[in-house]
């Protein structure tokens, strides 16, 4: 409940940093933030376009004309977001040495900061692509309402992992150059451009292990049947979410001296 207290007590100091890291980004460019609206749209028009039409692509479960193109957006765009987040809380305190060693405020305003400003982002992209649903006559209904609680707990999943990892990154500067990497592999080993299953049955029972799985399967099942989510399989990547969000605050308790000196 302090926690909660000392982030409100500081709300202006987090959102003012995230129209900050939001008027950065697209400064000095001509288009400014009609930027956030032509990045996503060339996404979903790409993969649209190519994996619907011209490479005629289809799901083994679904042969909608934009049932592949769905399937895609839903995995790409939520992904989009989970390796922003990841990213950049891998080097949170390194790029935050300077606030953090010269002012004195709680520090789980950075995770929150790169939260919001990564959220603000993926809002207009969701806007976008449900306006794409809506135009195409492929709307979910009433399952779109459990997109909410899976966004959740992916967003508590990326800041307890990645504030475990941004810790170890101040201490072992190879962890974010290694992490960078293992993104590579994660993204591939996640169903995201393929379903689990056209895979061998060694390979689908292998990818269980993937904290991810009844995430980007639950996206999917929504956004292309509308259908509803495993909630017990979501619910355990939940309880390991909010694990590793509670490691990663003890951790920096912990360490939170160490961290300064180290920076």
């Amino acid at each position: 409940m302090g926690a909660v207290i000392a982030l409100w007590q500081f709300r202006g100091f987090i959102l003012g940093s995230v129209k900050r890291e939001i008027q950065a980004k697209y400064r000095n460019s001509l288009l400014s933030f009609a930027w956030i609206i032509i990045q996503p749209m060339a996404v979903i028009g790409v993969y649209t376009v190519i994996f619907s039409h011209l490479m005629r692509s289809r799901l083994p479960e679904s042969d909608g004309a934009f049932s592949y193109s769905i399937y895609l957006c839903a995995g790409i765009l939520t992904w989009g977001l989970f390796s922003d987040i990841m990213n950049r809380m891998v080097n949170l305190f390194i790029d935050n040495s300077n606030l953090i060693k010269k002012l004195n405020f709680p520090r789980l305003c950075l995770p929150l900061i790169i939260l919001l400003s990564a959220g603000f982002n993926f809002s207009i992209v969701l806007g976008l692509f449900g306006a794409f649903l809506l135009l195409s006559g492929n709307f979910p209904g009433w399952s779109v309402l459990a997109l909410a609680p899976l966004l959740l707990v992916q967003l508590l999943f990326a800041a307890g992992l990645g504030g475990v990892l941004g810790i170890l990154n101040v201490f072992f500067r190879d962890v974010g150059q290694l992490f960078g990497v293992l993104l590579q592999f994660w993204f591939w080993s996640t169903p995201i451009v393929y379903p689990v299953s056209i895979l061998p049955e060694w390979a689908a029972t292998m990818m269980q292990l993937n904290p991810l799985l009844p995430l980007m399967e639950g996206y999917q099942v929504i956004l292309v049947s509308g259908g509803w989510p495993d909630w017990g399989r979501v619910a355990v990547v939940a309880v390991l979410s909010i694990t590793l969000c509670v490691f990663s605050v003890m951790l920096f308790k912990k360490h939170a001296g160490d961290i300064v000196d180290e920076l």
